[in-house]
């Protein structure tokens, strides 16, 4: 059954995506530098930095990294769990012991760069992207196609490509430390391949906004038709206000010009933020997030037995996933909520419609297409993904769902929400993760909307 939803969806789609005129991607874009870990030289590195004190800090990942243990201690957190996570590098000596680390290839980061690249460069979208620092690497970094950045010359404001800005600006190098599944360090095996981030640079950290975004948003709105916010999750209690102000201008903007708009979750280590976050989401039409991100909300909406469900199974129990989604929907009014997790996407919208299946069906190809080549180079890479198997295990996941919700053909009616499900198809050995679940909400939010207008 679900090969042949597969392939209409992505028929579906393919004849939809041109419908979209227009996608405003905000705020953080950087280069990201990757590591592929070394067993052997990851091990000799916790003995130097202090094994005891690198297993202390593997318990419970800290706000930022201050001392190389925090880093080394963040690395093993995701290995021991197979889960990514992402922390601010504060530490000016950590910083400098990343770079003497090295990395092994340096591909287009931040949430905004990639999907703009996988949006613009793949689909044929046009984009207008908020690019904190265009350097020349940056700008170099971004594919060809309608990927714009906006431009103000003489007082006009106009929009280019970032190869034609012509500044070149600071590099925000952030350090993404790669394992395969069953990497091992001290007899600790990975459950699955994932990744650890390091984000070094002063700017998507603090939010920084770009004067042409600041003094000319409501123009740049006038040409879009959907617009996805990210790049939160750096911000703390100390700098998260005035940032804060100016989101929500932005999306009273949006909201005022009937623009939906997504929140990109990413895990979000300060309390405070995340609370914020959760007050403001109503503001939002929609969010994605995983596990750990889902366990971090319930965790600062008080629901504390909820959250530790979320991260006490592998697979993650996909009760628990509904009921925190319900819980999520009921308290913020969001419409639209994107689960996504390792062997199966789930997503609960206030509306109904077979539609928002077929678009986590192509988020799910467009995740194998680049778990399997690296890239996705162009929107035909997509069928290629066709013949990855899918999630064996999801058949168990389903069943489960069938009977707490009476699930029919991957659709169920929740207190008068729509619960969409769809079992992933996985890559047994992808050639990188970096960049996967911004490719899947991005993809399925997007095709999710060019489907609806197809109707």
């Amino acid at each position: 059954m679900w090969d042949e939803l597969y392939f209409r969806a992505l028929e579906r789609v393919k004849g939809a995506l041109p419908r979209i005129k227009g996608v405003l991607l905000a705020y953080n874009t950087n280069i990201d530098a990757i590591k592929y870990l070394n067993p052997q030289d990851l091990e000799d590195r916790i003995e130097k930095a202090g094994k005891e004190k690198v297993f202390r800090c593997s318990e419970e990942l800290p706000e930022k990294i201050i001392e190389v243990p925090h880093l080394l201690g963040g690395i093993l957190w995701s290995i021991k769990r197979g889960k990514a996570a992402e922390l601010f590098v504060e530490s000016r000596g950590v910083r400098e012991y990343m770079k003497h680390w090295g990395w092994d290839e340096l591909r287009m980061g931040g949430q905004v760069g990639i999907m703009a690249n996988l949006l613009g460069g793949v689909y044929g979208i046009p984009v207008i992207a908020h690019v904190p620092q265009i350097s020349k690497l940056q700008a170099e970094l971004f594919k060809d196609g309608p990927i714009y950045v906006p431009k103000v010359e003489n007082g006009v404001l106009k929009f280019v490509h970032p190869k034609e800005f012509s500044r070149d600006e600071e590099s925000l190098t952030h350090y993404i430390y790669e394992f395969p599944r069953g990497f091992e360090v001290f007899g600790i095996k990975a459950p699955r391949e994932n990744r650890f981030i390091g984000s070094a640079d002063d700017y998507n950290p603090n939010l920084y906004i770009r004067s042409e975004f600041e003094e000319n948003f409501e123009k740049i709105a006038e040409g879009v038709q959907l617009a996805i916010i990210s790049g939160l999750q750096a911000l703390t209690k100390e700098n998260y206000t005035q940032p804060f102000e100016e989101i929500e201008r932005h999306l009273e903007i949006l909201n005022e010009k009937g623009i939906p708009v997504h929140l990109e979750f990413a895990f979000t280590p300060d309390e405070t933020v995340r609370k914020k976050l959760v007050d403001i989401l109503g503001k939002f039409t929609s969010v994605g997030l995983n596990e750990v991100e889902l366990a971090s909300v319930m965790d600062v909406m008080g629901e504390k037995k909820l959250a530790e469900r979320l991260i006490a199974h592998d697979p993650v129990d996909p009760i628990a996933v509904v009921d925190a989604m319900i819980k999520l929907a009921e308290v913020t009014g969001i419409q639209r909520i994107h689960f996504h997790t390792y062997g199966y996407y789930i997503a609960l919208t206030s509306y109904r419609g077979e539609y928002v299946k077929d678009s986590l069906l192509f988020a799910a190809l467009a995740a194998a297409t680049k778990a399997k080549l690296g890239d996705v180079r162009n929107l035909d890479d997509i069928g290629k993904a066709l013949d990855v198997p899918v999630n064996e295990k999801a058949a168990d996941i389903e069943d489960r769902l069938k009977k707490e919700f009476n699930l029919d053909n991957g659709i169920a009616v929740v207190n008068e929400s729509q619960l969409s499900f769809v079992p992933t198809k996985i890559v047994a050995k992808p050639k990188s993760t970096v960049g996967i679940g911004d490719t899947i909400s991005s993809s399925a939010f997007v095709s999710e909307f060019a489907l609806r207008a197809a109707l």
